[in-house]
């Protein structure tokens, strides 16, 4: 017992693991695996996020189409375009009122 530790003390003192491999350079090996990994990890995230943005974004351009057109064929639309200043003084009159009903409040 007393001459494994002197051993044990003296590997520890090198540096070096019982195969002979620095200390160091395992430490440095299972670093760069970890990197290696999240990295990996990262990537397949990254990528799956931009695909997912990707198919949101095309949904939202749809949905402006359809929103552009029923706005188009719809009666207050039609009025909107025909008459501008006309629905700027009644966007200002319901802009006044209420502002004026929740001043009261």
């Amino acid at each position: 017992m007393a001459s494994q530790a002197p051993s044990v003390s003296n590997k520890v003192k090198e540096n070096v693991t019982e195969s002979g491999t620095p200390i160091a350079d395992k430490v440095t090996d299972a670093l760069h695996h970890s990197v290696d990994s999240l990295s990996k990890h990262a990537a397949k995230t990254e990528e799956k996020v931009r695909d997912s943005a990707s198919a949101s974004a095309e949904t939202i351009a749809e949905k402006q189409q359809q929103a552009i057109k029923y706005w188009d064929s719809s009666a207050v639309g039609k009025f909107t375009k025909e008459n501008p200043v006309a629905t700027a003084g009644i966007a200002f009159a319901a802009g006044m009122a209420l502002a004026a009903f929740l001043k009261r409040k």
